[in-house]
């Protein structure tokens, strides 16, 4: 049995405004393994490690590494002991070079004033031969795609002599074949000796790589143990205290028509690039159209033109045979379009106004709920009570600010919202996005459910297990373009998807639209 590199006792945090992020938490990390630390938003992992990084002070307990008990004040502190930190947003600096990046807060110097750019380099070229991690000195990390910039932060924590490696989300804008080379470059430091705390939501990823496993769950430790015996069935389970399937949903009975078509779309952004070029798809009743695609090739702008929140260069727009090039977004909606958007603070909610106002926002103006400009407020709060229980939206009170709400709940305010309009179409962006796994089975269930009703649903997800788990089409979108189209997506694994999300492979004439 290995010996422990790190013991976490007892550690007690409670943040100034009273809440409690870890309620006497305990874990143990064995010295040159892979030790996943998973748990539901608001779990208490992130403010663990924040803890044992020296980010955040703690009021109780004690850590002890390499046999000895320490408390880091700062983060620098932690570094010059061994711990390195890679966070889910790069702390990388876009306008540098690679080499640059990897100094910052060491740099050689010619002299006693000048920077040794040759130097930098020359570390930087034996820091990447020394831990297998290929990088490119000279070039911006601006230039660098999100999977090469990743393994920069990773050489940069190691070229600090970091023993315990902390990855917070390392995989969530990774395609299937950069998350491939990752593993396996974890694969390769654990045989070197180095020691890997990796925190994630994808179950899968938990069962690949990982030695051992915390669970977390109400800001106390479940279990720290093994993986033998567990599967993701088991491990989502402890995360939320009941049974939790992550097999894929039943594919849909009953297909209709075509609902929403879309016909040779373009759009250039404000930046002069071309965003969409020449878009064709279509969204037919009782199914669910998955996007697949890393972010920035052109999903945001589809869903927001479908929305009616930008117009289109040129192409067509129908529903049910009616454009909707021109209209506003309340004319959109009227004719039987939801919009669940990827930014909810941005385009969800007014997160300074209650729940029952961000539920009506949409229908306020309706017969039901206004008469000659008065609001019916007790009409209004009835019906805000039952969309509340029924979409489990956790509050006290319908008259809450939105804005006090946690994430996830501010997420269900939204999806709660939108599946209540009665549409015919949902652009579901990002519809699961910083939710629990409790929440995130809620929202899949809601999306079957709307689908087995005859809606369409258009899902545009970064999580490529969502998009698999819940589509029965997936179309994949690189550089503006759909680059492939599999039509029973009940026989495509993440892996197959990779070379098109990349821009590697592209299917001949690739389109979603569907014969009549």
């Amino acid at each position: 049995m290995k010996d422990n590199i790190l013991e976490m006792k007892d550690i007690f945090k409670v943040y100034p405004e009273g809440v409690i992020a870890n309620r006497n938490v305990s874990m143990d990390v064995q010295e040159n393994s892979i030790h996943a630390l998973v748990g539901e938003n608001g779990a208490g992992k992130s403010t663990l490690m924040k803890v044992l990084f020296g980010i955040t002070p703690f009021q109780g307990g004690s850590i002890v590494y390499k046999g000895k008990e320490v408390s880091f004040s700062n983060p620098r502190e932690a570094i010059a002991a061994g711990i390195g930190m890679v966070h889910q947003h790069l702390m990388l600096a876009p306008d540098l070079s690679v080499a640059e990046n990897l100094i910052l807060g060491m740099e050689p110097k010619k002299g006693k004033l000048f920077f040794d750019g040759d130097t930098a380099i020359k570390i930087c070229r034996e820091a990447s031969e020394k831990f297998g991690l290929a990088v490119p000195p000279e070039k911006k990390i601006k230039d660098l795609p999100i999977g090469v910039r990743q393994r920069v932060e990773i050489l940069k924590a190691l070229a600090r002599n970091a023993e315990i490696l902390i990855l917070d989300e390392p995989t969530a804008v990774l395609t299937p074949q950069e998350t491939e080379v990752l593993f396996k470059t974890l694969d390769g430091l654990k045989k070197n000796g180095k020691t890997i705390i990796f925190i994630t939501h994808k179950l899968s990823e938990v069962t690949r790589v990982a030695d051992r496993i915390t669970v977390m769950r109400d800001a106390k430790a479940i279990t720290t143990r093994g993986m033998e015996g567990l599967d993701e069935d088991k491990i989502a389970s402890l995360m939320v205290g009941r049974d939790i399937s992550t097999k894929r949903i039943t594919p849909p009975k009953n297909i209709g028509a075509a609902k929403l078509s879309v016909r040779n779309l373009r759009y250039t952004d404000e930046d002069g690039v071309e965003a969409l070029k020449g878009v064709n798809l279509d969204i037919r009743a009782g199914e669910i159209l998955g996007i697949a695609g890393v972010e920035g090739n052109g999903q945001s702008e589809l869903a927001e033109i479908i929305a009616g929140l930008i117009e289109p260069d040129s192409g067509t727009i129908t529903l049910d045979g009616k454009s909707l090039l021109h209209c506003t977004p309340r004319q959109v909606r009227e004719l039987g379009i939801a919009h669940i958007p990827e930014d909810r603070m941005k385009n969800g909610v007014a997160e300074a106004t209650t729940i029952e106002e961000n539920l009506i926002v949409d229908r306020y103006y309706k017969k039901e709920y206004n008469t000659r400009g008065k609001l019916h407020w007790n009409f209004i709060t009835e019906k805000s009570k039952e969309l509340i229980a029924q979409f489990n939206i956790l509050t006290k009170n319908s008259k809450t600010n939105v804005g006090f709400l946690s994430g996830g709940n501010i997420q269900k305010v939204v999806v709660a919202r939108e599946l209540s309009s009665n549409p015919e179409v949902i652009i579901a962006s990002q519809p699961t996005r910083g939710v629990d796994i409790g929440s995130e089975e809620l929202i899949h269930n809601l999306l079957k459910a709307a689908r087995d009703e005859g809606k369409g649903v258009f899902l545009i997800s970064a999580d490529l297990d969502e998009v698999l788990k819940l589509s029965n089409r997936v179309v994949v979108f690189y550089n503006g373009q759909i680059t492939a189209h599999f039509e029973d997506a009940s026989t495509v694994r993440d892996v197959d998807l990779g070379p098109y999300m990349l821009g590697l492979k592209k299917e001949e004439a690739a389109s979603g639209q569907m014969d009549s």
